[in-house]
């Protein structure tokens, strides 16, 4: 039996969370990935509390089999709480994640939201599906 090879995560993780709408519900979709830009994990769920975080970081840990050097996080307090009980030895950096766009003109950061739109759209699946009319 063949099986596909996973990759060797990186040891910079990002985590981030946003908003999504499903059957009309508010939902939070979690995603992780390295800092060479590989997903690492997707995870839609009810809530974005501490219980929610710790959730997350230890279906991360078992599903990659490794734990990273440095996560790094906007500045949501559950992932703090959450990572001080499930990787206590692991640095934990806040920042954030969106371009400073009043630092770059507005041609660059036009591209820059394309491509990441497209890198969303290739990872959720949404690329290539025909659109309504």
């Amino acid at each position: 039996m063949l099986r596909r090879r996973q990759l060797r995560p990186g040891d910079t993780w990002h985590l981030d969370e946003v908003f999504i709408k499903i059957n009309g519900e508010q939902r939070y979709l979690w995603r992780a990935v390295d800092q060479d830009g590989n997903v690492l994990d997707i995870l839609v769920q009810e809530r974005r509390d501490k219980v929610a975080a710790r959730r997350f970081l230890r279906r991360l840990l078992k599903k990659t089999g490794a734990v990273p050097r440095v996560i790094v996080t906007d500045k949501l307090r559950s992932y703090g709480a959450a990572h001080r009980e499930v990787m206590p030895s692991v640095e934990h950096r806040q920042s954030n994640f969106r371009p400073r766009r009043h630092l770059i003109p507005v041609s660059d950061y036009q591209a820059e939201m394309t491509v990441r739109l497209a890198i969303w759209e290739q990872i959720t699946g949404v690329a290539g599906l025909p659109t309504a009319p």
